[in-house]
């Protein structure tokens, strides 16, 4: 499974504190927990850390290369923040992310093909996260579309159906399901499935137990990527383990460790 690690988002109050301060031991410490963790990116995300979100992703960049070579996922709304953290960004890097209407595909996926960037894309619009499966779908369509009229390598496409809260709306797990499978089927090869695990369990109390049980289910479904909290070592465990009952994984009895090395 390729795993996008969470923790280095000015939202959590530890980087938050770390970006006003430019406290860089502390980005370098995550940096380096969640590489031994397992991570396959690290996604870099300035939150409401500050003013200048430029600046600000500029030196989580910059500040996370000095700790380690993992992969980095520029994660912002905004395309000028996201090109801010291209600009400095020295190893192989993800795109997190664009709206999966035509106008912006059409913008991002240029983009991330000048920076030989993977890139996330959502399956929202205009109208904002659809409540349904065809709609997702049919975004989902959209953008393989659009990824095959400009010519970019399928293998860097990571479809983020949106994943919501299970305390707002518990018929959103299982419409995602289905959404995970329909779109494995738009083409051949496929495009990585993604999600956002930690917002299926926002809000709740049993949020390990959800993300866990959640990600199960939807490795079986087809999803392939998740952002998540490399740290809990138990959702990593269960991540590798689903993807060895379903022969992605070679079976023996230290596989959980062959799976993390």
């Amino acid at each position: 499974m390729i795993t996008i690690a969470e923790r280095i988002n000015g939202m959590f109050l530890d980087v938050k504190r770390a970006i006003k301060e430019k406290n860089a031991s502390v980005i370098h410490e995550l940096a380096k927990r969640q590489t031994e963790a397992g991570a396959t990116y690290l996604d870099i995300n300035v939150g409401t850390a500050a003013a200048d979100q430029h600046d600000a992703m500029r030196w989580l960049v910059e500040t996370t290369q000095e700790a380690v070579k993992t992969p980095l996922a520029i994660d912002s709304q905004k395309l000028d923040v996201v090109k801010a953290g291209l600009e400095v960004a020295k190893n192989k890097v993800m795109i997190n992310s664009s709206q999966g209407e035509p106008e912006a595909l059409d913008i991002y996926i240029p983009l991330a093909q000048e920076h030989n960037a993977a890139l996330i894309c959502l399956t929202m619009n205009k109208d904002g996260v659809p409540q349904d499966v065809d709609t997702r779908v049919e975004i989902a369509a959209t953008i393989v579309s659009k990824v095959l009229e400009h010519g970019m390598d399928m293998d860097k496409v990571f479809i983020d159906p949106i994943i919501l809260p299970v305390n707002v709306d518990q018929k959103q797990p299982g419409y995602m399901l289905e959404v995970f499978s329909q779109i494995k089927l738009l083409s051949d090869p496929q495009p990585h499935i993604t999600v956002g695990l930690s917002n299926f369990s926002q809000g709740t109390k049993e949020k390990s137990l959800l993300n866990r049980t959640m990600l199960i289910m939807a490795v079986a479904a087809g999803l392939d990527t998740a952002l998540l909290d490399v740290l809990d070592q138990d959702l990593m465990d269960a991540g590798i383990c689903a993807e060895m009952i379903l022969n992605k994984q070679i079976y023996s009895d230290s596989f959980l460790k062959a799976a993390r090395s």
